[in-house]
Parts: C-alpha cells; sequence; structure tokens
C-alpha cells in the first residue's frame, strides 16, 4: 500500500512538473516572439518616369564675342576741341563723337576758293575774247594767233578753276574729319583723349572704341562627333542656342548661324557660332556664359536627376511596386536641366524614388511621403 501511494506521489510530481515546464516554455516562446523586431520600412519620396517630347541638347562653355568693334581715329593732325559723349554710354549710328579744331583747313578753303573765283573771272574774259577775236578773224581784222592766243586763255583759266575745284573738295572732305562721329551703334569705351590733346593720323592708340552689344556672337566648341547633327539642324533652321550668364536668372535665345570650316585637330572640337539678338543687353562680349544648344525634339523616357544613382554595375533606380522598392538598372543617355534622358530600362509610368534611397535596398517595404517643401514656395 505504502508502494502505490508513493508511485501514486511521484506520477502526481510528473505531471506538475511538465505543466511548469510546458508554461515556462510558451512564456518563453510568446517573449521572444514579442521581442522579435517588426520588418523595417523606409520613408521614401517618389516621382512617375515620363515619356515625352524632350529636346535634344548640347551644353558647352561660350564666349560673348561682337559682331563689330570700331577704334576711332583722327584723320588729322590737329587739336581736339569737343568731346561729346559720356564714357561707356550707348551711341547711336551719325552721333557726334569729337570735334577737332578745324581753322587751318577752313582757312584754306577760303584761300582756294578765292583762286577758283579769280580763274572763273579770267575765263569769262578769255571767252569774251574769244569771241569778239573770232569775228576779225573771219573778217581778217586780226591775226590769227590773236585768235588762238586767247583760246588758249580760255583753257588755261578752265584748267586753273577745275584744279582748285578739285583740292576745294578735298579740303571740305578733311573738313568733315573735324567732327567724328559714331559709324556704327553699340557702346563706347572710355574715351583716351581730351578737350586739348594733340591728335595724329599716325596714332597707334585709338581716341575710343566702339563696341556693337546688339545683337552679339556667342562662340562656343562641341565635339566632332555631334557635328552631323548640328549640321543637320542648321540645315532645317531648328538649331537654337539658350544662353545662361553667371549670376543672371534671366537667359538669352539665339540662332546657330556658323560652324567653323575646320575642326581642331589636337582637340577633336569643333567651333559653333550663334547670333543673338541681345536687345536687353544681358550678354556682354568677353562674357563667359553657359551655351545650351537644342538640335532637335523627341521622344524619350525622362527621371528626375536626382532618381537616379550609381553603382559599380552602373547606373540604377528604385522602382517601387507594391510598396517594395526594387532595383531597375538603366542605361543614361544624356542631362537636360534636372532631368535625366533614360534611353533603356524603363518604359515610363514607373514609379522610382527620388528621396530616401541611401536607407533603400532592394526588396525593403518603403512608405511614400510627400515632397518635401522648399524654402520660399
Amino acid at each position: 500500500m505504502n508502494r502505490r501511494k508513493w508511485l501514486y506521489g511521484a506520477a502526481a510530481l510528473a505531471v506538475i512538473a511538465g505543466a511548469f515546464f510546458v508554461r515556462d516554455l510558451w512564456f518563453d516562446r510568446s517573449k521572444a516572439v514579442s521581442n522579435a523586431p517588426a520588418q523595417r520600412v523606409v520613408p521614401v519620396e517618389t516621382a512617375t518616369a515620363a515619356r515625352q517630347q524632350v529636346p535634344y541638347r548640347i551644353a558647352a562653355l561660350g564666349t560673348v564675342t561682337p559682331i563689330a568693334s570700331v577704334a576711332i581715329k583722327a584723320q588729322l593732325d590737329t587739336t581736339i576741341v569737343g568731346v561729346h559723349f559720356q564714357d561707356g554710354a550707348r551711341v547711336e549710328k551719325g552721333d557726334l563723337l569729337f570735334t577737332l579744331d578745324c581753322r587751318q583747313i577752313e582757312a584754306e578753303i577760303k584761300r582756294v576758293q578765292a583762286i577758283i573765283d579769280g580763274a572763273e573771272a579770267s575765263l569769262a574774259q578769255a571767252q569774251r575774247d574769244v569771241a569778239r577775236y573770232s569775228d576779225l578773224a573771219a573778217r581778217n581784222a586780226t591775226p590769227v594767233v590773236t585768235l588762238n592766243n586767247a583760246q588758249t586763255a580760255v583753257n588755261v583759266s578752265r584748267a586753273t578753276a577745275e584744279s582748285n575745284r578739285a583740292q576745294l573738295e578735298n579740303l571740305n572732305v578733311q573738313r568733315g574729319f573735324c567732327n567724328v562721329r559714331a559709324p556704327i551703334t553699340g557702346r563706347i569705351s572710355m574715351a583716351n583723349v581730351k578737350i586739348g590733346n594733340f591728335v595724329r593720323q599716325a596714332d597707334t592708340a585709338p581716341m575710343a572704341t566702339i563696341i556693337q552689344v546688339a545683337p552679339v556672337y556667342l562662340t562656343f566648341t562641341v565635339p566632332q562627333k555631334n557635328l552631323p547633327d548640328i549640321r543637320k539642324a542648321l540645315a532645317a533652321e531648328t538649331a537654337t542656342v539658350e544662353a545662361h550668364i553667371p549670376g543672371e536668372t534671366a537667359s538669352v535665345e539665339g540662332q546657330v548661324t556658323m560652324i567653323e570650316n575646320t575642326v581642331d585637330a589636337a582637340t577633336g572640337m569643333a567651333t559653333v557660332r550663334a547670333t543673338m539678338p541681345n536687345k536687353d543687353e544681358l550678354l556682354w562680349p568677353g562674357t563667359l556664359v553657359t551655351a545650351d544648344m537644342t538640335m532637335r525634339e523627341e521622344e524619350a523616357v525622362v527621371v528626375p536627376a536626382k532618381a537616379v544613382q550609381v553603382s559599380q554595375n552602373g547606373n540604377f533606380v528604385f522602382v517601387i511596386k507594391d510598396g517594395v522598392a526594387k532595383v531597375q538598372p538603366v542605361t543614361v543617355e544624356r542631362q537636360n536641366g534636372d532631368q535625366t534622358v533614360v534611353s533603356s530600362g524603363l518604359q515610363g509610368g514607373e514609379v522610382v524614388v527620388t528621396d530616401g534611397q541611401l536607407l533603400l535596398s532592394d526588396g525593403v517595404r518603403v512608405n511614400v511621403r510627400d515632397a518635401k517643401t522648399t524654402a520660399g514656395s
């Protein structure tokens, strides 16, 4: 009987111990499950890849050059008596710039005019003599030699008058040099001479320089591989240029008008020139600007430039599908402002990540958030 009681007691203790063991095991597993980390969800910003018409552009550094530049020089050896412009001012063609001392030329004009008047008076007298002697010679009332001498006097007086008329015309031209006028419209430099300075025709330094500022040329270089496309666009008159000036928000548009007839063999670059209207004078001669040349428009897939990431295997984007980020390799053709043109890897319509890529990897779940508000918006 005692042995049976012991057996029943041992069995009861075993059952109780097993119950506690199962309870502790369940508790530990529940605790482990409750303490397991949840699957990571990364907040991101997104945009949609779009298939659209985009301009085919080439970006280059260009230099603004004037179409015309005129150095103003004296054509007489004389003194300056007047300066009629402000340094750096805009001048119109025909505006009076300098006045030179012309008193000596004007005195010479009066002297030559007096000679002409005398020669014309002598000519008139000689012509009257010829008429009188012609009548007398016809009646044998005077020798023929007298008539010949009168005719010679007519010729001499006429030649004297014509010679001095030519000299007078030359003097009038020189007198015109005393009023120095602007030969073109543009911006004038500072005056290198002032009132009282003596100027000469042989002076090498100009009195001032005028540069045409509207329109102007924009000259830049492009790789020779782009020449076929540029030549086609130039023939079709679709090659346009947009110039961006450092420190200026506005841009200036123009038309490509020339390709240099040779390619630089050392660099493999070709020089291209565009004509810019520059009505607002935003482009200043000598300025270095960024030139965006558009040759044509074509259909392509574009994404925001910040969506494209770079790895050792090339360019890629994160594409969101069913709330999960997937790595999608892409081939970048070119940049178009703040957009990237993709030639392969995307068809258009895909949702791509534009912010938050640093926390992403292939297969990570994402939570799309609203784009950040930029300052000033």
